[in-house]
């Protein structure tokens, strides 16, 4: 989770991940960065994101992406 979080607070230090739930029905987090942190998370935990996940629902939260990430290391 650690290293999600430094991810996360590269993009947009001046966010508070840890507590935040709502970082894309808020507008925190763009398409931009969502394409962003698809490329990252692809290479710092060798997962791929599949399509059907790209969800506002897994990115609302630091908490939903790690689950998701987790998820999918467990396939």
């Amino acid at each position: 989770m650690e290293e999600l979080l430094k991810l996360l607070e590269s993009r947009h230090p001046e966010v508070d991940f840890r507590t935040n739930h709502s970082l894309v029905d808020n507008g925190l987090l763009t398409s931009l960065d969502i394409v962003y942190l698809i490329t990252e998370i692809s290479e710092i935990f060798d997962v791929v994101i599949p399509p059907l996940e790209i969800t506002p629902e897994n990115f609302n939260s630091a908490e939903a992406l790690y689950a998701l990430i987790s998820k999918l290391t467990d396939e």
